[in-house]
């Protein structure tokens, strides 16, 4: 097929549906609920983008994915070689197809969107990724000669994967250390297995387990080794991509009773320690009949989503703004309200009440209004005078954000943190203020989406190459 299509001819196809299990069934299931294009789906979508002189469409993406020559390809019925025109930007396409908001990313940017409806280029990356999987035709990129040189990279989520992909092929011997004992980050324990199935995860770590990077668990940087002693073990350079994987609480009374998690604990359980498959997995999990979930994000839907696939009678949001400024994505949300789940929006719990054991029973919240914009850009929440009101509850899972992870600053007095927390880095090229040692994804940004934490590691990789070649700071 040629995409030789006038484009008023293209511009009558329909943007393609994504085929979904049904709703009443995936509320029970922890299987995908996005079931992916047909190869026809894919082609018509596909048609569908003009292939403008200009692109747009890859100023909205963090890697700069080429996309409509992929697209191009997948017209062309040239699967193979779409992924690895993909490839040559993106590590992870089958993550990223079903993950990142593209929405708000590439096809915002797409010119279809101001009077029609974007081209879905996430989901066409889905389809091809998978096809690459599902046929086992796998390409290993070709990889410059070995140079010898070793780079550590702490942490194997999007943004350590990205950066470990990009020095193998610069032909260095890169290990990733990862502290827990599955790799992918916050792609493994935080993200359900209904949104990005685990084994789909591992097909693409395996992909760099060709590339020669190795992979070594259960590894905590700053306790085990700390940065300078990765140094006198041979490695040249360091990235780190250890995330933001601290928990940030409301601080309100009861926030200490039992049943009350923070968003990280309750995903940790559930994905990455399969307390979803109790008991062929012994992960036991507490799950009550009435779960509130605090919280707007993409965290707090996988949370509460997750609580209605384990049997809550009653699942519920529970947001301090209006659904309008809800940061989560729009297709999550649309799927948690399919699900059955509540939205209780403007309410702010202010207390939990618990029983004569110590379990939580009950929320005391207030109602707020919007109020004036803050730095954030969304409207303030502000509290209605004597507007508490009462709740059963026997569970909260508190999803309001994670503060970085404190280990490696700690143990590193000479890198320079910011008042969060944060490893402070130079933007281009992710260098910290500790020679050799570069940065990026959520130590660095705070809490932000899998492809601006690539985004980080590639360019981290540029930085570290040129750094080997002239060693200057």
């Amino acid at each position: 097929m040629e995409n030789n299509l006038p484009n008023r001819e293209r511009l009558k196809i329909k943007r393609q549906p994504m085929p979904e299990q049904d709703p009443i069934i995936r509320a029970a299931n922890f299987n995908e609920v996005n079931l992916g294009f047909s190869k026809e789906a894919a082609l018509q979508e596909a048609l569908r983008c003009l292939q403008c002189p200009k692109p747009t469409c890859i100023e909205g993406c963090p890697v700069n994915i080429k996309i409509p020559e992929f697209i191009n390809l997948i017209v062309k019925e040239d699967f193979a070689g779409a992924v690895a025109k993909i490839k040559e930007d993106n590590s992870l396409p089958a993550v990223c197809g079903r993950v990142c908001p593209q929405e708000e990313q590439c096809e915002a940017k797409c010119i279809l969107d101001k009077r029609f409806e974007a081209v879905s280029i996430g989901r066409l990356e889905r389809f091809v990724a998978d096809w690459e999987r599902e046929s086992g035709q796998f390409q290993v990129p070709e990889k410059a000669p070995e140079t010898g040189r070793k780079i550590a990279i702490i942490g194997s989520g999007p943004s350590g994967l990205a950066c470990a992909t990009d020095l193998a092929i610069m032909g260095h011997d890169v290990t990733v250390f990862e502290a827990l004992h599955e790799f992918g980050g916050v792609l493994v324990y935080g993200i359900p297995e209904f949104r990005l199935p685990k084994h789909i995860l591992k097909v693409e770590i395996d992909n760099l387990k060709n590339l020669g990077v190795k992979f070594v668990k259960n590894f905590i940087a700053g306790r085990i080794a700390t940065l300078n002693e990765l140094f006198t073990e041979g490695f040249e350079a360091i990235f780190v991509g250890v995330g933001a994987g601290l928990p940030w609480f409301m601080n309100i009374p009861g926030e200490n009773l039992n049943g009350v998690y923070s968003a990280n604990e309750f995903l940790t359980r559930v994905n990455l320690m399969r307390a979803y498959d109790f008991p062929n997995w012994d992960t036991p999990i507490q799950i009550g009949k009435n779960v509130a979930v605090i919280g707007g994000g993409n965290t707090a839907m996988d949370a509460v989503r997750t609580a209605k696939r384990l049997g809550a009678k009653r699942a519920m949001i529970f947001y301090r703004r209006s659904e309008a400024e809800m940061p989560a994505r729009i297709e999550e949300v649309h799927h948690a309200k399919e699900e059955g789940v509540e939205f209780h929006t403007l309410v702010s719990p202010i207390r939990y009440e618990g029983d004569e054991n110590g379990w939580v029973k009950k929320a005391v919240s207030v109602r707020m209004e919007l109020g004036e914009p803050d730095a954030s850009g969304r409207r303030r929440p502000v509290l209605i005078p004597d507007s508490e009101f009462e709740m059963e509850i026997d569970q909260v899972v508190v999803a309001i954000g994670n503060g970085s992870n404190p280990i490696i600053g700690q143990t590193t007095p000479d890198l320079t943190l910011n008042s969060w927390g944060n490893i402070v880095v130079e933007e281009s090229s992710g260098k910290t203020s500790k020679r050799g040692v570069f940065a990026g994804g959520d130590i660095v940004t705070g809490g932000a989406t899998v492809i601006l934490a690539m985004g980080a590691g590639r360019k981290a990789a540029k930085a570290i190459q040129k750094y080997l070649e002239n060693n200057e700071w």
